[in-house]
């Protein structure tokens, strides 16, 4: 059995999108996206200000059998929905977690109840496309040595920062990875990094040999996934780490200057479990094994809702 309808609500962010879209594929749920930005002045009040949650989203009944919404504002609009559809929402709602009927959150957010799913990483799709990317992108990667070290970069958020001059230093180190042991290097940006930042990369690891995505074409996010020997994600996206330790190979974290008490007891729980290490200026290798909570926590939705 499925929902005979289901709704995507959170906000246009990649992150909060690529976790939702994900439970529901997995899932096998066809659902339709709801993407929303408040405009003035629900944009600068907390939503649970907001005196009609639902249409400051845009969103008007018939409502679906069923609502997964992501993130906080998210939270506050599926709490205002109670009694007109199932809700789910992903990451700490922020508020009591009774007034939802199933919640997938992380362990550093320290919530429990009958309701509640903790996954280790944040969800996604990534798993299933693995096995086609790696088809479609190894030949077209085939001319870089092995080992092959996939890196993906993002930028700065209100948290972490990552500059020209914190790109030089990157791009120093992966330079002298490549000469000193020898690997190949494939490099993504994403539509985060600055331009003078991917002009850094492609300055000085062009030269070196190594592939940089030029963000024209299509996106080698997935192959460089599935393709690696190895993979170094800069720490400023939870949502790229999660996806990275999805693969059946080591991965590196590339740190940054900032901080975020969220994502260092995210990254910390990973190093503690030996899925993940920091990266200190070259290539380790050691056993690992795939860690994706996506398929669990969609079996657990739909144990809970008896379908």
């Amino acid at each position: 059995m499925n929902p005979s309808s289901c709704w995507l609500v959170c906000e246009d962010l990649g992150g909060l999108r690529s976790q939702a879209r994900g439970l529901a594929e997995v899932a096998g749920i066809a659902a339709e996206e709801r993407l929303f930005t408040p405009r003035f002045p629900w944009s600068v009040l907390a939503p649970r200000l907001w005196p009609a949650p639902a249409r400051v989203a845009g969103l008007v009944p018939p409502y679906p059998e069923l609502l997964i919404g992501g993130g906080g504002k998210a939270a506050a609009i599926l709490a205002a929905l109670r009694g007109k559809a199932r809700r789910v929402i992903i990451q700490h709602p922020r508020m009591d977690p009774r007034r939802f009927d199933f919640i997938i959150t992380a362990p550093h957010d320290r919530l429990s109840g009958p309701n509640v799913f903790v996954a280790r990483t944040a969800l996604h799709g990534m798993t299933p496309r693995f096995a086609a990317a790696r088809a479609a992108w190894m030949p077209r990667l085939a001319q870089l040595p092995r080992p092959l070290v996939s890196v993906l970069v993002g930028g700065s958020n209100g948290r972490f920062r990552l500059d020209a001059p914190v790109a030089e230093a990157i791009a120093a180190e992966l330079r002298t990875m490549m000469r000193e042991d020898k690997v190949g290097l494939a490099l993504t940006p994403s539509r985060r990094t600055a331009p003078d930042v991917r002009a850094v990369f492609e300055r000085v690891l062009g030269p070196e040999g190594a592939y940089i995505w030029d963000m024209k074409g299509e996106n080698p996010y997935v192959g460089m996934l599935a393709s690696a020997d190895a993979i170094l994600v800069t720490e400023d996206s939870v949502s790229m780490v999660s996806e990275a330790v999805a693969t059946p190979v080591p991965v590196l974290t590339i740190g940054l200057p900032g901080k975020s008490r969220r994502i260092r007891e995210f990254t910390r729980g990973l190093i503690d479990a030996g899925r993940v290490r920091p990266y200190r200026g070259r290539l380790e290798i050691w056993p690992v094994e795939p860690l994706d909570d996506t398929a669990a926590a969609a079996a657990a939705m739909r144990q809970r809702f008896g379908w």
